[in-house]
């Protein structure tokens, strides 16, 4: 849960243009399929439109890309210019990149990972954009690839200052790593201590919480429902979770990833998510789930967060499940 503004909607990054772009619709692309080594230094396609666009350094540093300005395409196409040797990626996978996203029209560096953090982007049309996805699908872990957004796919519009909307985009993105989250948490049941919510699961892992008759803690409570065994959770990493909160007052639920579909991303003991989520999940186990009991100090304070119909005097009651932690 973000300390300031309402969830609503979190795809699979935080930054740049990933964490811009996850959330938009996209139209078909065109895929090219030529492919080159791993340590290229300038690769050219002479069959593609990127035919135009030279790409030079080795996978894992930051590219040099030269073409003659403007570029344009009118339908959005993609190109492997470096095979890896890793894990194929597939529909619905979540993979870690680095990338510089690059304006056609001007030849202007929008924004990149490079020397910053690696991002997270989920190889699902809901989730990410179609042309990132299938210019990804089927590439392999250490590879690199070019595509080009067509202006017609409507990414130009929350790309960045200075970039127009009849601009093509240039990414250069280099597949770091796979990853498999858990579905849903694993490992022991745990007997929660007495007067806490009641946790119900549904079948596909929703949880449902009953609010106990009671005075609601003053303190922060944090309380395992299942024990996973997965690595421990460390301040400063991203952690994958799926999550369900309600107001302890009323017991209405305020928002559900579960509902959405999918789980979401959050950089955890940093001061990025409210100060419940980072006392309460780092020191945790991967597959764990969490009951965390939040008093309004430890979540959105006096002034509370009215998009979420949260008053600054409510506790918060979330369930967590911890699927990964990178």
């Amino acid at each position: 849960m973000r300390r300031r503004g309402y969830h609503h909607h979190w795809t699979a990054s935080s930054g740049l243009a990933l964490g811009l772009v996850t959330s938009l619709a996209l139209g078909a692309v065109a895929i090219g399929t030529s492919t080159a080594g791993a340590s290229t230094q300038a690769t050219t396609r002479a069959a593609s439109p990127l035919a135009k666009v030279t790409v030079q350094g080795t996978v894992g540093t930051k590219p040099t890309v030269t073409f003659t300005k403007p570029f344009k395409v009118t339908t959005s196409v993609a190109q492997e210019l470096a095979t890896g040797t890793g894990e194929r990626l597939g529909q619905g996978s979540k993979v870690e990149v680095d990338y510089v996203l690059i304006d056609g029209r001007t030849g202007t560096e929008v924004s990149t990972s490079f020397g910053t953090n690696t991002q997270s982007l989920v190889l699902d049309k809901k989730q990410a954009p179609p042309a990132l996805v299938k210019g990804l699908v089927g590439s392999a872990v250490g590879s690199r690839v070019l595509v080009a957004i067509a202006p017609k796919d409507g990414l130009t519009k929350n790309a960045g200052t200075g970039v127009k909307t009849n601009d093509t985009l240039l990414f250069i993105l280099d597949v770091k790593s796979l990853r498999n989250p858990l579905a849903r948490a694993t490992g022991t049941a745990v007997t929660p201590a007495p007067g806490l919510p009641a946790i119900t699961l549904g079948a596909k892992g929703k949880p449902k919480i009953t609010i106990p008759k009671a005075t609601a803690p003053a303190q922060l409570v944090v309380q395992p429902l299942i024990q996973g065994t997965g690595p421990t959770v460390v301040a400063g990493q991203s952690i994958t979770v799926h999550y369900t909160g309600v107001i302890w007052a009323s017991g209405k639920q305020f928002d559900s990833s579960w509902d959405r579909g999918s789980p979401v991303d959050f950089t955890i003991g940093t001061g990025q998510v409210i100060a419940g989520w980072d006392t309460g999940l780092v020191g945790q186990n991967v597959g764990s789930q969490i009951l965390l009991v939040v008093p309004p100090d430890q979540g959105y304070g006096s002034s509370g967060n009215s998009n979420a119909g949260i008053s600054g005097t409510d506790t918060l009651v979330f369930v967590v499940d911890i699927l990964d932690a990178y």
